[in-house]
């Protein structure tokens, strides 16, 4: 999983750099971003890691699977070093290195369990939080920059940590009917598509770094505790305080990421063009225009 997802987000941050700075929230970028063979690489090792993922979330705790995604954000930057020539800072260096020992103390705290299920309520509350982020995302997408990529990119993780959220107790199905017949199948896929969305917008704004490091954060706390309050996640006896420190640990590299991360890519805004004076206006020497 994270390999696939550290892949995929090298190869989606290589197609939203060769695709014109899109204004608006809306589902045309994918198809343009579609249209490079990177971008639908990219898609299938997501969809490869996002299975991955699915399987994980059977017995494994939302804490332990949303923070383990943050170590794709590792494996994108060291391929950007090896095949794009990215700079990196020894600061960021150090963060994946922290990055990893936190991921470890998870894996060490971690109490496989299947999930109780989400009630009606439950359902509920993944429909509000689509609604919210596309009104939310209407507004966002007028930044750019760094901010940009960091909101969008939050934005993002909040819908994929829906997502994740919708596909812990839908992994316990029985059979393909009852995977069908569940809304969570439904809110799964419409959180998941909305993430992409957003994730591209993040991504033509500036930093690949920063927009996924916002993303796997904005995406691991809401998911982690909803997990371990609702979804009855679990924890070896004990082992509490490395619940606490791996994820702070996690947290904290990834937000360093994203707050020393420099641009690997950016597009430049465009000015709205001006509404060109009648030719008998115009001044007679070119020297008076601006």
């Amino acid at each position: 999983m994270i390999a696939a997802y550290g892949v995929a987000n090298l190869l989606q941050s290589v197609a939203a750099a060769r695709t014109d700075l899109h204004q608006g929230f809306h589902p045309m970028l994918l198809l343009r971003l579609g249209r490079h063979k990177s971008y639908l690489v990219g898609i299938v090792c997501q969809f490869g890691g996002f299975a991955l993922a699915f399987f994980a979330r059977r017995d494994l705790p939302l804490f332990l699977v949303q923070s383990a995604m943050a170590a794709g954000l590792g494996v994108t930057t060291l391929l950007g070093v090896l095949i794009l020539k990215w700079r990196l800072p020894r600061t960021e260096i150090t963060l994946l290195l922290t990055l990893t020992v936190g991921i470890a103390a998870l894996v060490l705290a971690a109490k496989p369990a299947p999930s109780r299920q989400l009630g009606a309520g439950g359902v509920l509350g993944l429909v509000l939080v689509l609604v919210a982020l596309g009104v939310v995302g209407f507004f966002a997408v007028r930044l750019h920059g760094a901010p940009g990529s960091v909101v969008l990119g939050s934005l993002s993780g909040v819908a994929f940590g829906a997502a994740a959220v919708a596909s812990r107790p839908l992994a316990s199905a029985s059979s393909l009917t009852e995977f069908g017949t569940d809304p969570l199948s439904y809110l799964l896929i419409a959180h998941s598509l909305v993430g992409q969305l957003l994730l591209g917008l993040a991504m033509q704004r500036g930093s690949t770094t920063a927009a996924v490091a916002a993303m796997d954060a904005a995406g691991a706390v809401p998911a982690a505790l909803i997990g371990l309050l609702v979804l009855g996640d679990g924890v070896w006896p004990g082992r509490e305080w490395l619940v606490g420190l791996g994820f702070v640990v996690t947290l904290g590299s990834v937000l360093g990421l994203s707050f020393y991360a420099e641009p690997q890519h950016h597009h430049q805004v465009k000015p709205e063009p001006a509404h060109r004076a009648p030719k008998h206006l115009e001044p007679m020497h070119a020297s008076h225009r601006q």
